[in-house]
């Protein structure tokens, strides 16, 4: 056993296609098929279901998979830890962000950068179950989304709050004039608008379908994406607005576009920077949520009261 068996199996899991994780791991599918059923064979164990196509893994498999994953983000820490060690504080980061979250990523890893050349990111999209798992897997060193701080602290997360600035709706003047020079928009006048949100599955999807919800309203997405960009394109020909945490666009880069506070209760998550906690961080995460929540502070970014 070897840890690019293991390398493979965990690309097998995320592509669900032979041809796709050979790709992903820079081999030929023939290569990739006999090193795992090589595996297989060193573990005298079946952890793949074949037919035609990729059919998932045995109960045996998921349990070998499970090891993996561990095995292969320790591993991929280890490369980043020592790569640090040898270039001082700059090498690769590894951010999870959850979508639609009360800050500008690109924003902050600018400002940081400013003094701290060196660094160069790799970002990924998750779910908020994803975040937590990614965070105590070390798959991720950093995330960034909405959180229960209590289950934070039970794993011993280092945390730096962040401000909810609430929710605006962002639309455009010339295909909906009736929102000029409204100050505050109430839910039910939301609720009769037609609208791009992010799907259902995000947790900022389902924290607003909650509220109207509870208000005995119904939100009406015309367009529904896991995309930003296509969202905010869909906002900017008027197929409808959009609800977006204040925060989290770079209005510049949107000037035709406007917003308008929305008068909504707050999540009942936290918006959020995490990381291991101290000891157990990589000296590049623990550098670089020093200067985040540095950066942040002096910004004025904390959470009210």
């Amino acid at each position: 056993m070897d840890i690019k068996q293991l390398q493979y199996l965990c690309n097998l899991e995320r592509e669900k296609h032979f041809g796709r994780a050979a790709e992903a791991s820079f081999v030929s599918q023939p290569t990739l098929s006999m090193r795992l059923k090589n595996l297989e064979k060193e573990l005298d164990l079946s952890l793949i279901n074949r037919g035609n196509n990729f059919e998932g893994f045995t109960p045996e498999g998921l349990r070998v998979l499970s090891w993996a994953r561990e095995i292969v983000s320790v591993y991929e820490g280890l490369k980043l830890e020592v790569a640090s060690l040898k270039q001082g504080l700059s090498g690769t980061l590894r951010i999870g962000v959850m979508p639609q979250c009360s800050l500008s990523l690109s924003a902050l890893l600018k400002g940081i950068g400013e003094n701290h050349a060196g660094l160069d990111y790799r970002v990924s999209e998750v779910s908020a179950d994803q975040l937590i798992e990614s965070l105590s897997s070390h798959s991720v060193d950093i995330g960034i989304g909405f959180f229960e701080f209590s289950t934070l602290n039970e794993l011993r997360f280092q945390l730096f709050p962040l401000q909810d600035g609430g929710v605006d709706l962002v639309y455009h003047p010339a295909h909906f004039p009736q929102l000029e020079g409204v100050e505050r928009l109430e839910a039910a006048q939301v609720a009769a608008l037609p609208l791009c949100l992010s799907e259902a599955s995000r947790y900022f999807r389902r924290y607003l379908d909650n509220y109207f919800r509870i208000n005995g309203l119904e939100l009406h997405p015309i367009l529904e994406s896991s995309s930003i960009f296509q969202l905010m394109q869909g906002v900017f020909v008027g197929l409808g607005c959009a609800l977006v945490p204040r925060g989290h666009l770079i209005d510049d880069m949107t000037p035709a576009l406007k917003r308008c506070p929305l008068d909504i209760t707050p999540m009942s998550r936290h918006a959020a920077l995490v990381v291991a906690e101290a000891g157990r961080a990589t000296p590049l995460a623990q550098h670089f949520f020093g200067a985040a929540s540095q950066w942040l502070a002096d910004r004025g970014n904390l959470p009210q009261g």
